[in-house]
């Protein structure tokens, strides 16, 4: 299937900040606007417009599109909210086959999310009677019973919580068929509340918590033990590991324990296994880059390796391919993800710009605002480059002058194949004179007829500043490095969408 980037109406339409805009196709800004969004309020949109617009969106889709969209954004794209939204309200508008189970089997992998998708069914049906869940969809029910066959004892019991909708309560709805006896055995164990407690860092510290001891000296020996004794069992997840690298300096292991600690997070195998969104280890990074402890540079270490690690399977460009990297720091980059979280949309940027950097054997990279600015980067230290990054963005202010990228190009007559801004596409010239970004790019395009432009878009407005539907021009979304692995299957016949669209159900 082959979607037009844009619409067959070209409406004049402005963005955000009332600058020039193009539109996009329903199932373009579909795409963008789930793979940007962790389903909290944004820089332009607040906390319900964005699920609101993703709703009204699917609506207007192809339902074949939307479900291979849920299962790109759980399985490649490392989402876990959105994609059970995407199943819930494709499954109040379409029915007949088995598209909703196949749906929901390719994109369920924790077992918890199983409980999610139904809290979220819930919700979203408006269910306030005493059975909530009465009369669930076929399809849905179907798929989830499929998916109680994908996790063993421990699996269940790590996530069996306390929520709206228990374990117990999805077994009974939808009445998986167990695959064998021992899967039986395990269903009974659900539905009778005998699960074996599994042994997890949150129960270990939990358990520990509840001890009273007699001084905070024997507090703080009873604490270091434990960590110590978590590291070497092996049992830490890698994100936990990555959350919690501050609490084990706090605990003040032995160093045997750090270089262990940083040993597993360096490793390849456990980084590629880890499917961490690259701001994971930014964030890891700066929590300890404040920290005053004799281990701390040992992690901060590890963890350029591990981001090292993980960007050796994004496949970089040559000596012969001139590229220009382009970062976003305007001010409606400056907003936080989710308002639990300390990153910002400026921070993922800068984060890829600067993965995308370490791959280029030919480059140039910088930021924009009011001015661009050339600040090139060794290749070595990727987190500590976005940090420079950091701590320099008000040196080129907070407008979103895009143009001067290119400008700067055609007053040096530079030459370049590829040029990719790291934004969230509000584009707009705040000196209002004539100059535009489309208007640049075509005048670039004169000096250089080859050259390609990728608009990285991290916010999923659902506007871009520049037709996309022709003069080499394409719009890629998200947070992942994986959108990478878009960027080098683009050519001139392929967009984002036939990407997706590969995916089988």
């Amino acid at each position: 299937m082959k979607f037009n980037f844009l619409a067959k109406e070209k409406n004049n339409i402005v963005n955000y900040e009332k600058a020039p805009a193009f539109s996009l196709t329903s199932e373009y800004e579909l795409y963008a606007a789930v793979v940007t969004t962790s389903l909290n309020a944004s820089f332009y949109e607040k906390d319900t417009a964005r699920l609101d617009r993703i709703k009204d969106l699917i609506n207007k889709c192809d339902p074949v599109f939307v479900a291979k969209l849920a299962i790109y954004a759980r399985n490649e794209m490392h989402m876990r909210s959105v994609p059970l939204v995407l199943i819930v309200e494709l499954a109040k508008i379409y029915s007949g086959d088995s598209l909703i189970s196949k749906m929901i089997v390719k994109v369920i992998q924790r077992a918890d999310e199983i409980t999610e998708l139904l809290a979220y069914y819930q919700m979203a049906n408006e269910r306030n009677d005493i059975k909530k869940l009465n009369r669930l969809s076929k399809q849905i029910q179907k798929g989830l019973a499929t998916s109680f066959n994908k996790f063993d004892e421990y699996q269940f019991a790590k996530y069996n919580r306390d929520g709206v909708v228990k374990l117990k309560d999805a077994l009974f709805l939808v009445h998986p068929k167990a695959k064998d006896e021992a899967q039986q055995i395990l269903f009974n164990k659900i539905a009778n509340n005998t699960l074996e407690t599994p042994y997890t860092w949150e129960t270990e510290l939990s358990q520990l918590g509840q001890v009273k001891f007699f001084n905070e000296a024997e507090k703080q020996k009873a604490f270091t033990q434990k960590w110590e004794e978590l590291i070497d069992s092996n049992k830490i997840g890698y994100m936990a590991l990555l959350r919690n690298l501050r609490n084990i300096l706090e605990a003040n292991v032995s160093g045997f324990h750090i270089a262990k600690v940083s040993d597993y997070l360096s490793n390849e195998k456990a980084v590629l296994n880890s499917k961490q969104l690259p701001f994971r280890f930014l964030a890891a990074y700066r929590e300890l880059k404040a920290l005053n402890y004799k281990y701390t540079t040992m992690l901060l270490d590890a963890l350029e390796d591990a981001v090292m690690m993980s960007a050796q399977n994004i496949k970089g460009f040559d000596i012969n391919t001139a590229v220009v990297i382009a970062c976003d720091v305007s001010g409606s980059m400056q907003k936080n993800i989710s308002p639990k979280s300390k990153v910002m949309l400026y921070d993922i940027g800068l984060m890829l710009g600067m993965l995308m950097q370490n791959r280029c054997k030919n480059v140039v990279s910088g930021m924009f605002g009011d001015r661009w600015k050339i600040i090139n980067m060794p290749k070595r230290a990727i987190l500590a480059n976005v940090n420079e990054y950091y701590k320099r963005e008000g040196e080129v202010g907070y407008a979103t002058n895009g143009y001067l990228v290119l400008e700067d190009l055609i007053s040096r007559k530079e030459i370049v194949d590829k040029v990719m801004l790291f934004t969230d596409v509000q584009m707009w010239n705040n000196a209002y004179t004539k100059d535009s970004f489309a208007n640049s790019w075509n005048r670039y395009k004169k000096i250089a007829p080859n050259a390609k432009l990728y608009l990285f878009d991290l916010a999923g407005y659902g506007q871009v500043p520049i037709n996309v539907e022709k003069n080499d021009v394409y719009l890629i979304a998200g947070w992942s490095d994986k959108v990478f692995d878009v960027l080098n299957a683009l050519d001139d016949k392929n967009s984002a969408l036939n990407y997706i669209n590969r995916i089988e159900l």
